[in-house]
């Protein structure tokens, strides 16, 4: 098997059942983890660049559960495995919007999954991240909030 369409080690914590369901369903699956994207990464975007490996089903950005703002990351479904596959293969490391993004399989999209995981609402990795990333919000939010206090609202 070609190592850029193997299954990650990753595994979401959140899944609702056993680990031997979970990976069943991530080697039949056809939907795919986007991160790693800027916040100002549209959905057009995604459909652009991912679509040159298959049709897609559909795409779900990843929001700000408070805000409901992009918050760095999307589903990808394909209507087929192989399609899915090939987005692995030739698309993940690459660039968009000057991001090299991280694309992972997915057990399936599940409603709810849209939305940031982190206590101010996004990304859990971007509530304790110390360096300026404007393509992500600038400073962590932890970080911000200390330089200043007012900045966290939601």
């Amino acid at each position: 098997m070609n190592s850029s369409i193997e299954i990650s080690s990753y595994r979401d914590q959140h899944f609702k059942g056993s680990r031997s369901e979970q990976e069943k369903l991530l080697k039949a699956s056809s939907t795919l983890y986007m991160g790693n994207l800027s916040f100002y990464t549209t959905e057009e975007q995604i459909y652009e660049l991912y679509s040159r490996c298959g049709d897609i089903r559909r795409v779900i950005m990843g929001l700000d559960k408070y805000k409901k703002t992009p918050c760095g990351f999307c589903f990808v479904e394909y209507y087929a495995r192989e399609d899915a596959e090939n987005c692995m293969r030739y698309i993940n490391g690459t660039r968009l919007d000057d991001r090299i993004i991280r694309c992972d399989w997915d057990a399936g999209f599940i409603e709810g999954r849209q939305y940031g995981r982190g206590k101010t609402g996004g990304q859990v990795r971007d509530e304790y991240r110390t360096d300026y990333d404007g393509g992500r919000g600038g400073y962590g939010k932890i970080i911000a909030q200390k330089i200043n206090p007012n900045t966290l609202e939601r």
